[in-house]
């Protein structure tokens, strides 16, 4: 059995089993033409040459029965020159369609056709014949298992790149469900509080026509109020859901020290020493923001209530240092993707970072930055 049908020739296809009946038929008649010379009778020419032209013919069907059609050729070359380019093409076939099993098979029933080929036609040289054959079933099955192999690749490339299309497409839906998630959510909580007051005013005027003038101006302006903080907040949510990300808030070096009041309030006890006098560059100072708030992160998350020693210092022309020290742990969980990134941050603006135990027990997260004069 083949591994792949064909049903339907393609133009490409068509064209190529063109040129290869072409090629069989030319080959076949130069074979026909040397072996006119042999001592067989006239019966067994004209056999040769119909059978051998009728195994042309099979060659349009090779590529649905290329089995059956290449034991075939092995049945009609036993006695024909004709069917010799025939042949060889429908090997050729199986090497490429078959697995290694049904190749071998066909070579052996094949090395049993030549044989009876050299007592029917009694071929004088005999051993330079078969030392002939056997180069050319080994380079055909060669030949053959190399297409194949290569179109196995090719498929599974292809394969490979349609899967990934296909993940790449169910990310980006994922990405939208997402996204409008984080819409709903935004605007449920934002929102829903002032459209409840809203319409809890409006509802009293509805019901309340016996109200006082005094009393319908102070609804009124509640919610002239309230719809307009809707409107506000509305904006506000869609505005940075929507922005790109180098249109949203981004933290500043003076952002620092409020930082680490943050973490003291939530518990942490944090010692800073900042000594930087002069103006930063913006990414820099960003970058130093960014590599302090991962260390009270991890410091956080993996050394809750421990003290931080923070040290912010540097000047312009000698570089900017921060160092982030805290007691370790003996196991750290993590899977450090957050250093990973400050790596990557630092390497941006041409620093370096380090990070790793002391011998001290402490977990110590160095880095350096350039500060140009």
């Amino acid at each position: 059995m083949t591994e792949s049908r064909r049903p339907r020739r393609s133009t490409r296809d068509w064209i190529v089993d063109s040129l290869v009946f072409v090629v069989a038929v030319f080959t076949g008649f130069i074979l026909y033409d040397e072996g006119r010379s042999d001592p067989v009778s006239p019966d067994l020419l004209a056999f040769d040459f119909f059978f051998g032209m009728a195994l042309c013919l099979t060659l349009w069907f090779r590529r649905w029965w290329p089995v059956q059609l290449a034991l075939l050729s092995a049945a009609i070359g036993a006695f024909s020159d004709m069917a010799g380019g025939a042949g060889i093409i429908l090997i050729l076939t199986v090497a490429i369609h078959c697995r290694l099993r049904t190749t071998l098979f066909i070579f052996a029933v094949n090395a049993v056709s030549l044989a009876i080929y050299i007592q029917v036609r009694h071929e004088p040289e005999t051993e330079a014949l078969v030392v002939a054959a056997v180069a050319i079933y080994i380079a055909l099955m060669a030949w053959g298992l190399y297409i194949r192999s290569r179109r196995q690749l090719l498929q599974t490339l292809r394969d490979r790149a349609e899967r990934a299309e296909i993940v790449a497409k169910l990310q980006a839906e994922q990405a939208q469900l997402r996204a409008r998630e984080e819409i709903a959510r935004e605007m449920h909580d934002v929102l829903g509080h002032r459209l409840s007051l809203l319409s809890v005013h409006a509802g009293a005027l509805a019901y309340r026509p016996d109200a006082s003038t005094e009393e319908v101006a102070g609804a009124a302006e509640v919610i002239r109020a309230s719809a307009h903080q809707a409107l506000q907040d509305l904006r506000e949510v869609i505005g940075v859901l929507r922005a790109p990300v180098g249109e949203l808030p981004q933290p500043t070096f003076a952002d620092l020290p409020v930082l680490v009041d943050g973490s003291r309030e939530a518990g942490l006890p944090v010692d800073l020493v900042l000594d930087a006098p002069g103006p930063l560059p913006e990414h820099v100072g960003r970058t130093a923001y960014r590599i302090v708030q991962e260390g009270l992160t991890n410091a956080l998350k993996h050394a809750p209530g421990e003290p931080v020693r923070i040290s912010v210092t540097g000047a312009p022309g000698n570089g900017l240092s921060v160092e982030v020290r805290n007691p370790a742990p003996n196991r750290r969980r993590g899977d450090g993707k957050g250093l990973l990134g400050l790596s990557e941050r630092a390497a941006l603006v041409d620093g370096r970072l380090e990070h790793g135990r002391t011998p001290e027990g402490e977990f110590r997260l160095f880095a350096w930055l350039p500060w140009p004069a």
